[in-house]
């Protein structure tokens, strides 16, 4: 079964995209970094894509 996000639709606070800033900074990939965050993956790319933040990708 699909993993459950509790945060859906909730808008993003300021400690949320500096964590995105600094997970994204180190190298992690957006799986990781959306796990982290506890938000989707397709939330996740579209915040980074909003913010100028570029996501490794992972091969």
């Amino acid at each position: 079964m699909a993993e459950q996000f509790t945060k859906h639709r909730q808008p993003w606070k300021s400690d949320e995209v500096a964590k995105l800033r600094t997970l994204a900074a180190k190298g992690k990939g957006l799986k990781e970094i959306a796990k982290a965050l506890n938000r989707s993956e397709e939330s996740t790319k579209e915040r980074a894509k909003i913010d100028g933040i570029g996501i490794a990708k992972l091969r």
